[in-house]
This record gives structure tokens, sequence and C-alpha cells, in this order.
């Protein structure tokens, strides 16, 4: 594998991965819930 073919498919996966994030982010900061982590203890906002 070439290095320039290298660095386009590093670009493409860390795109995914951030426009993923962003996606996640954007329907959690829309639905209006208590956050939720892992340990399924809700955190109290005030």
């Amino acid at each position: 594998m070439t290095s320039a073919r290298a660095v386009l498919l590093t670009f493409a996966m860390l795109s995914g991965l951030v426009m993923g994030g962003v996606g996640i982010y954007a329907a959690d900061a829309s639905s209006g819930h208590t956050p939720v982590d892992g340990y399924g203890v809700t955190s109290a906002l005030d």
C-alpha cells in the first residue's frame, strides 16, 4: 500500500468517526432526556 493511499484511507476512517460522533451528539442534545452513564446510573442535572 502506498503512503498516499494509506493517508486517504486514514482520513476517510477518521472523517466517518467524527461524523458519527457529531450525529450521536446532535441526536442526544435534541432529545431532552436525562443522560445515563455506562453503568445505568442517571446523573441529576440542576
